[in-house]
């Protein structure tokens, strides 16, 4: 019998409705309903008079950056309607809110209680006002002072046997400043036990791009949209995760682009635009965008891209070096023949067969392409959370370099990363592996010998926690539990801790699936006003094209007793280090230009920092590829050869993705409404292929439960309602956290760790 291990699904991950209601899928993003949906969040939670002077600022040159995704703003003029988007207003309108929960609210709901709301539910609480503290054996948080907090922490650091025995994770929500200095304080003490968001999305685009072209980032600008002839979007849903994107896409097709989206889904943000800052597009009267879609089976995205370079191989047959570009090759790669070899002994049918295309499709899109050589590559987590993620992203890179479409004008790669900072947290420093120049630098600058092994990622500290070698966890920022897979395993590891610290902004499920004992550190959003001794502050963030800007709010705080995460971060390093560090922790609270000067002296590609910031919208951090260079160790890009395995599943077994909805953002449930894909009032749903359903005797509106069974190890979740959807057959699509519970611990991507959330083998059995 296998082993069963969500034990108690009414904290971890509460299983009830909401009233499900359907209406039909949208063929256009964006118009009236995104203007109507942004004004109705932020009112409801901010107020006309606060909520409109935030929008006002967010994105805008002397404002704050927008705490949702990383999409870059532009460089030169910004709008003055609006420089966001609708989920941005999403985002804002949950931090601006006016709604806030202090020590009654702690005494009159018990953490139990609380666990059995949904994570929507308890994200509306509001903004947490003060320290609290949850005291062994508890079950209500109490108040504590900013000194005892920070004192509790400091004894049980300074008690492990070893620095490795405490997790210090980070949220890409992090500023640049509070990133540095927690880096900074968390090797002082001693290990790199540095886990982040990055782990768990585009930390295999990361490994991918640094092999094979010697960076770890993507290397378009937004211009270089206006200049694409070719834009491909693989496994990304723009119209919801990055809807400002979807300007950018309407631009570059009135400039003559051919626009590309190979994805499991039909998105409506890849079909079309409605510019709800004009007037054709709040008249419902938009932009087509996708010429070609592919709807490709989940995780098939290797062979489709190798069945393209096939054909592009045999259209240069027909025109040589009209196609491919061979002096680039030639000057610029390694690998390229030996590739070529690979690529040519495979079959058109073979590889059109296992991506579940035609091959006629797949000859229309090359057709389009084949004399194309300006193009960009977007892609997403669709790409990055698979057991063969790494590979996967070399081989759109492999296209790429054979079109010579790196370090040109209008071509290159483009991976969209999700939190707006979660690209500047890993440039200051928030990586388990870090680089030996950033050790050496730290050395030299802060007189300390920082640790060398590599630390825990996010999935090696679950499983340290859960073993026990891992005592204390402590969040700056981010709701780990949900967001992390294997939701039991995880919360059992969480629960075997001594103490979990949380440093946020809002009540979420992690502070109430905690350690022995638990604290939870309220801080400043990135639309409060931060004052420091009466001098206004502000931070800086890294978008995902490598642009640094400030990032100022101007909201009066909720609270008084709320601190920024720098200052956080340097009295909790005073705290635990005591003596024993040399580094003026109370400069960098003074004024957080002093930060910024301690990340000229360590970091790349910050040379007059505190000048070039601000700057209007900020300055562009150096990136070799957007030069034409590849800093591998032969200076030239990598062809990379892969086989691809397709999952094999047994009778009855589906593939399941997890996705978001287009009422949230990562784990911040902002609403229970899915507006474009036709779901309303319900989170609890699993889109399938009507042949699928008909195989299993389903029909619209059945409930079933889910079961993983990998590595032997029974997972459920339970009371999902089945909608039918355009779904490749054997492929089924639920939201994440609530299918978090069903992806394993033990299954990751390859080289990048990063659990493989979009490839989730599953039963379903309908409820009797």
């Amino acid at each position: 019998m296998s082993e069963m291990i969500n034990k108690e699904p009414a904290a971890e991950n509460p299983e009830k409705f909401t009233g499900i209601r359907l209406g039909p899928f949208k063929e256009s993003a964006g118009g009236l309903p995104a203007v109507l949906s942004s004004f109705k969040h932020i009112v409801a939670e901010a107020g006309w008079v606060r909520g409109l002077k935030a929008l006002a600022r967010v994105n805008q040159k002397d404002g704050f950056d927008c705490p949702g995704c990383a999409w870059p703003d532009p460089d030169d003029e910004r709008s003055g309607i609006a420089e966001y988007c609708e989920n941005g207003a999403k985002a804002v309108a949950e931090e601006a809110t006016l709604k806030s929960i202090g020590a009654d609210f702690f005494a009159n709901n018990s953490v139990p209680e609380l666990a059995r709301l949904s994570d929507y539910e308890i994200g509306k609480k509001g903004r947490i006002t003060a320290p609290m503290y949850l005291k062994a054996g508890g079950q209500n948080y109490e108040p504590i002072s900013w000194e005892a907090a920070f004192q509790k922490i400091a004894c049980s650091l300074n008690e492990l046997q070893s620095p490795d025995e405490a997790i210090f994770y980070t949220s890409g929500r992090t500023s640049n400043e509070a990133a540095f200095l927690y880096q900074l304080f968390v090797r002082h003490f001693g290990t790199n036990n540095l886990p982040d968001c990055s782990n768990m999305c585009h930390e295999s685009s990361g490994v991918a791009l640094g092999e094979s072209l010697g960076i770890g980032k993507g290397s378009v600008t937004l211009k270089d949209f206006d200049h694409a002839e070719v834009i491909i979007i693989l496994g990304q849903n723009p119209g919801t995760n990055h809807p400002r994107m979807l300007t950018s896409l309407q631009k570059a097709k009135k400039n003559g682009a051919v626009i590309v989206s190979i994805n499991p889904l039909p998105e409506s943000g890849l079909i079309g635009f409605n510019h709800p800052q004009q007037l054709k597009g709040l008249l419902g009267l938009g932009t087509t965008l996708s010429d070609i879609f592919l709807p490709v089976k989940i995780n098939s995205d290797m062979p489709l891209l190798q069945a393209i370079a096939l054909l592009l191989f045999e259209e240069d047959e027909k025109a040589p070096g009209k196609v491919l570009d061979p002096v680039f090759i030639r000057e610029n790669t390694d690998g390229f023949e030996a590739y070529k070899k690979h690529i040519q002994k495979k079959k058109l049918a073979d590889l059109a067969h296992l991506a579940g295309i035609h091959d006629d499709a797949i000859r229309e899109l090359v057709q389009l392409i084949r004399y194309k050589k300006k193009i960009i590559a977007c892609w997403a987590m669709g790409l990055t959370q698979h057991k063969n993620a790494v590979d996967t992203i070399k081989e759109i890179v492999n296209i790429l370099l054979l079109k010579g479409s790196i370090g040109i004008k209008g071509g290159g790669t483009c991976p969209v990363r999700g939190h707006s900072n979660v690209q500047g947290d890993r440039t200051m420093g928030i990586y388990e592996k870090p680089s030996r120049g950033l050790l050496q630098a730290i050395r030299r600058e802060f007189h300390f010998d920082p640790p060398q092994e590599p630390g825990f990622d996010v999935v090696d500290s679950i499983k340290a926690m859960h073993g026990g070698s891992a005592k204390i966890f402590i969040a700056l920022g981010g709701n780990f539990l949900s967001a992390t897979p294997d939701t039991g395993f995880t919360a059992a590891a969480l629960r075997k801790c001594r103490l979990t610290v949380h440093i946020s902004t809002k009540l979420n499920r992690s502070h109430l699936v905690h350690g022995n004992e638990a604290l939870i550190l309220p801080c400043l959003g990135r639309s409060d006003r931060d004052q420091v001794m009466g001098t206004d502050q502000f931070v800086s963030c890294e978008n995902s094209m490598g642009v640094v800007q400030l990032s100022k709010g101007s909201l009066a705080p909720v609270s008084d007793q709320l601190l920024s995460e720098p200052l956080i971060v340097a009295r909790l390093a005073k705290a635990v280090l005591g003596e024993r560090s040399k580094i003026n922790w109370d400069k960098f609270m003074d004024d957080y230009d002093h930060i910024r000067n301690a990340i000229e002296k360590t970091i790349p590609g910050f040379d007059n920092y505190n000048q070039r910031v601000r700057q209007p919208g900020g300055f562009y951090l150096p990136n070799c590829n957007r030069e034409g260079q590849f800093e591998t160790q032969s200076r030239k890009a990598i062809f990379n050869i892969a086989r691809y395995q397709p999952v094999i599943l047994d009778e009855g077994e589906l593939i399941m993705m997890t996705i978001r909805s287009h009422d949230q953002f990562n784990t911040t449930i902002y609403g229970l409404d899915d507006r474009y894909r036709g779901v309303y009032n319900e989170r609890r749903v699993i889109f399938m292929n009507p042949v699928d359903m008909k195989i299993r005797h389903l029909e619209n509106g059945d409930i079933v439960d889910l079961y993983n069974h990998h590595d032997g190890v029974e997972r459920v979740a339970r009371q999902f309602i089945v909608v039918p959807y355009a779904i490749p057959e054997t492929c089924v699509a639920t939201y994440f956290p609530e299918t978090n519970v069903l992806v394993p611990i033990t299954s990751v991507a390859e080289k990048s760790n990063t659990p493989a959330s979009k490839t989730v083998v599953i039963k379903v059995e309908k409820k009797s």
